[in-house]
């Protein structure tokens, strides 16, 4: 099957769905075909559509079914265990690996995106660190640069690895254009963190997630 990886954050509202659109379009560029998935999605608009889960299938190349690309996708924008929960439903994993499995089939590199930061509550006493462990896929993560987030990248880094799962690159995005310090806290980063830094996306890129492909290279290329 082709590569994935699983892509996370520092946090929630760090960019993860931006720059995982990026690097569809870098892989694009790049002359793959690719696919990204958001497996577990909360907040719908009238017409019952998660604003993330429509940016991704936009970005991707490869067009898959909505059951494949987004398997769980809950009304309220709110914590996805407690939607789960209040929707009667169980995430289940065995959807999720299935769906990869069959975009793996048909695309040349697969992007799983997790939702909020690495390790959170699904139900059943599982997290998304869990659903990582159950896909085995190396991880992507996503730093919101902003003050605070050497901890938080060096925190979810050490609960990646305690995992047993690779740590196959990062992403610095620049959510905080006044960041103070921010090559100085850059280096820092790339000094601690034992993955190679994928690219270092500016605030605001021109022309989005297509202008910030430019900013940024796929694992291992």
């Amino acid at each position: 099957m082709s590569p994935a990886y699983f892509l996370t954050g520092t946090d929630t509202e760090i960019g993860k769905t931006f720059v995982t659109c990026a690097l569809l379009h870098r892989a694009g560029l790049d002359g793959l075909k690719a696919a990204g998935l958001k497996p577990i999605a909360a907040g719908t608009d009238a017409a019952g559509l998660n604003d993330d889960v429509e940016a991704i299938r936009a970005a991707s190349q490869v067009v898959l079914p909505r059951q494949i690309i987004n398997p769980y996708c809950f009304k309220p924008a709110i914590a996805p265990h407690i939607a789960a929960e209040e929707a009667g439903v169980s995430i289940e994993f065995g959807p999720i690996r299935a769906g990869c499995d069959e975009a793996r089939q048909q695309a040349d590199l697969v992007i799983v995106e997790g939702v909020g930061g690495f390790c959170v509550p699904l139900g059943a006493g599982r997290n998304t660190a869990d659903l990582a462990v159950d896909l085995g896929l190396p991880v992507i993560l996503v730093v919101g640069m902003r003050l605070g987030c050497i901890s938080h990248a060096l925190l979810t880094a050490e609960a990646i690895a305690a995992r047993g799962l690779v740590l196959a690159g990062c992403v610095a995005n620049r959510i905080d254009p006044d960041m103070s310090r921010f090559t100085e806290n850059l280096a820092t980063l790339q000094t601690l963190l034992s993955a190679p830094l994928l690219g270092v996306v500016p605030h605001g890129p021109q022309g989005g997630a297509i202008g910030a492909a430019a900013f940024l290279k796929l694992p291992g290329a």
